[in-house]
């Protein structure tokens, strides 16, 4: 009998394991990687609207600069000619003109508006899931936008006129005399068509931010 209990195989009961909780390792399994994917989803796009608040005020710095230098170039046109008669003086002056003088006080609001935006292209930085600041923006830039690109439209049609004059209307180019005028008046020009571009780039990226927070 002792031979007998000694001879005999010890049994191991393995329990196998139950389908419930299979169903639930291979639906953890499954799901671990779309949770990453997911997780790494994230972070590029939180990255990519800091980004286009750091391209905002890249945006905004260079729209100074050319609103600025619009309105200088344009407030300090002035040139008279050597030669004068006994009643005439042959000088030119921004001011002259009524659409020179809205093209400086257009560009000086919409520069002065560009520097106070600043702060806020600042909290965008720091705060960007915030979209309040950005869409404050989009709206005064829009704004903005339009002032400076009437101003200058208006103006370009004015040098225009100077540069080439009008035989209708018996307009005489007056360039060929009043040649520094002429240039630092279409460089005034050229700087205020930049700052409307700049601002129309500004108002295109805040409003992909805003629509990405959405």
């Amino acid at each position: 009998m002792d031979s007998d209990k000694s001879g005999e195989a010890t049994k191991i009961n393995i329990q196998e394991p139950k389908a419930e909780t299979k169903g639930k390792g291979i639906i953890a399994g499954a799901l671990a990687p779309v949770i990453v994917a997911a997780k790494a989803a994230r972070r590029p796009r939180k990255g990519w609207k800091k980004g286009a608040a750091i391209l905002d005020l890249v945006l905004r710095l260079s729209a100074i600069v050319a609103g600025f230098a619009a309105t200088s170039l344009m407030g300090t046109t002035d040139q008279t000619l050597p030669f004068f008669t006994q009643f005439f003086q042959f000088h030119a002056e921004y001011n002259d003109l009524p659409t020179f003088l809205f093209f400086v006080i257009a560009n000086a609001i919409a520069s002065g508006y560009l520097v106070l935006s600043l702060p806020f292209s600042i909290v965008c930085i720091i705060r960007s899931h915030a979209s309040g600041p950005r869409l404050l923006l989009i709206i005064l830039d829009s704004v903005m936008m339009g002032l400076t690109t009437s101003a200058a439209s208006a103006s370009a049609a004015i040098v225009y006129l100077a540069h080439n004059g009008n035989s209708s209307a018996n307009w005489n180019a007056f360039c060929q005399q009043f040649g520094n005028f002429c240039q630092q008046v279409s460089s005034a020009v050229v700087a205020s068509l930049i700052a409307a571009t700049l601002l129309l780039s500004l108002v295109v990226v805040s409003a992909f931010a805003l629509r990405k927070m959405k």
